[in-house]
This record gives C-alpha cells, sequence and structure tokens, in this order.
C-alpha cells in the first residue's frame, strides 16, 4: 500500500511541476508572439480601463486556451510517463475508469 500511495505522490509533483513548467513556457512564447502580432507589450492586466476591450478579450481569449492547453498535454505525458513505468495508470485517473484495460468494446 505504502508503494501505491508513494508513486501516487510522485505522479501528483510530477504532473503539478510538468503542468507549471509548460504554463511557463506557454506563456512567455505567447507574450513574444503578441509584441512581434502587434508591436506592444501585452496587456499586464486585462481589467485596466486604459486596456481597449477588444484587445482584452482577445488577450485573454489566446492566453487562456493557449496556456490550459499547454497545461493539459504536460498532464498527459506526465501520465503517459507514469503508465509506461508502472504499467498502470496513475491512481487519480483510473477513478474515471479510464485504464485501456477496462475500456467498452467499440460497437459496430
Amino acid at each position: 500500500m505504502a508503494s501505491t500511495d508513494s508513486n501516487s505522490k510522485f505522479y501528483s509533483a510530477f504532473s503539478l511541476a510538468a503542468a507549471l513548467g509548460a504554463a511557463a513556457v506557454a506563456k512567455k512564447g505567447l507574450n513574444t508572439s503578441w509584441r512581434a502580432a502587434t508591436g506592444k507589450n501585452p496587456p499586464a492586466n486585462p481589467a485596466d480601463p486604459d486596456v481597449s476591450i477588444a484587445e482584452a478579450v482577445l488577450w485573454a481569449a489566446v492566453s487562456g486556451t493557449l496556456i490550459g492547453v499547454a497545461r493539459m498535454l504536460a498532464a498527459r505525458r506526465a501520465a503517459h510517463y507514469y503508465a509506461k513505468s508502472t504499467g498502470h495508470l496513475p491512481p487519480q485517473l483510473q477513478k474515471d475508469n479510464q485504464d485501456a484495460d477496462k475500456a467498452p468494446a467499440a460497437q459496430s
């Protein structure tokens, strides 16, 4: 049982670190892309009334989407690494019955 708890804690920490790292890299790339596309720095605070509503909405939509996707991809990669290392999905993901061995057969 201790081994499972240890693996679960390792996966949680590894997944969190991967997601945070991916978000930081995505934000840096997004900031650089925003400057190249607009010639301005991205809004530091989109809620600031000095930022146009169009710019604030565009920044929120693009940054939220890209950072969210980067975090999700990093978490999936961490789960793949865990499954490859241990032979099964992390306990947090098995709760959703997403284990490939338990998936229902495709119906024709």
